[in-house]
């Protein structure tokens, strides 16, 4: 299988609907990539770019997971991880042992 051509073309499936998707199925497409090693910098954008006004509608998992997915691609998202900041810091008591940990890694 072409892993990287896969992944090409399911971004850009993805990238077309990014505004159709919940939270969740942000933070899971941001993680997906993330975790594949392939250069997916220019769809993590796209997806930082819809995410980043929507992070009041994330909770803790999806804003965990999602400043998880963008340190570990290491995508410039200085935008998206102040936002995340932000909530997450007035909600950090809806967080989890784990999110703590993963949110705290990321930044």
């Amino acid at each position: 299988v072409d892993a990287p051509r896969l992944f090409g073309a399911i971004a850009g499936a993805a990238e077309r609907r990014l505004g159709e998707f919940n939270p969740q199925n942000l933070a899971n497409m941001a993680w997906a990539f993330a975790t594949t090693g392939v250069d997916a910098a220019p769809f993590l954008d796209a997806i930082a770019r819809v995410a980043r006004p929507r992070v009041g509608e994330f909770n803790a998992q999806d804003l965990a997971n999602t400043a998880w997915a963008f340190a570990t691609a290491k995508v410039d998202a200085h935008r998206l991880f102040d936002a995340i900041a932000t909530s997450a810091q007035s909600r950090l008591g809806e967080f989890k042992h784990q999110e703590l940990a993963n949110t705290a890694w990321a930044f």
